[in-house]
């Protein structure tokens, strides 16, 4: 019964998606508005959360969410999941995810994120990523938005240990932003490669981490706190 609703939730996902390709051109023809390419996003979002409850039963509450109203603000985020990603999309508004270039091939939602727009990043050129990351991550700010970044570079199986890339620490210096610790169990209701299974996930915001402490700290401090918040979540 499981896998047969992940299933009815991949195809109701993918037609959802493919609905929104219809926009395209008229967005084109309007100039790629990029306050309405994120409208258009974050109602994608909305629709994906609804489907994953509808078929799957997966729901989220959120504990902290005082702190949403922090921003700008950088947020840092584990990942085990494709959830995290979409979720985010609705609980911060008007957001930036530092994101990597391959999600960008992915059809009608690649061309909503290239022009949202998000913070792209090419892993295979790390010099001239990193330039470009800060330089889009303050085109965001400029424009009033957070960033996201999840900071293991990748998706990681729940259990894993939380070890950041470096980069995190580059971004909170430069940006001069609060921190805010995102922490989820997401990927104990949608493992990698497997079927989905109902259950409520948990999100946790921690409390901001001031702009201006040490480098070397803020990487230490970020990263203890979101590992020891993962730990806990788990039980």
């Amino acid at each position: 019964m499981l896998t047969l609703r992940t299933w009815l939730f991949k195809a109701s996902w993918v037609l959802w998606t493919l609905s929104f390709a219809p926009l395209i051109p008229v967005l084109c023809l309007s100039g790629r508005p990029p306050r309405v390419v994120r409208r258009i996003t974050r109602l994608w979002a909305r629709g994906t959360l609804a489907l994953l409850a509808a078929w799957t039963g997966i729901i989220h509450r959120v504990h902290g969410d005082c702190h949403i109203a922090l921003r700008p603000a950088l947020i840092l985020g584990n990942h085990q999941s494709p959830w995290e990603t979409i979720a985010a999309l609705v609980l911060f508004p008007d957001l930036a995810i530092v994101a990597k270039q391959e999600l960008l091939k992915i059809p009608v939602l690649g061309w909503y994120l290239r022009y949202s727009p998000m913070v792209i990043i090419d892993r295979g050129d790390t010099t001239g990523s990193v330039r470009s990351m800060v330089t889009a991550c303050r085109d965001a700010l400029s424009d009033g938005r957070s960033l996201l970044i999840f900071p293991e570079g990748t998706r990681q199986p729940v259990g894993s240990p939380i070890i950041f890339k470096r980069g995190v620490e580059l971004l909170y210096r430069t940006l001069g932003l609060p921190a805010l610790v995102f922490v989820h169990d997401s990927g104990r209701f949608w493992p990698a490669g497997s079927v989905l299974r109902s259950g409520v996930i948990t999100v946790s915001l921690l409390p901001p981490i001031p702009p201006g402490l040490d480098a070397r700290e803020f990487f230490q401090q970020s990263q203890r706190m979101l590992a020891d918040e993962v730990a806990r979540l788990a039980g």
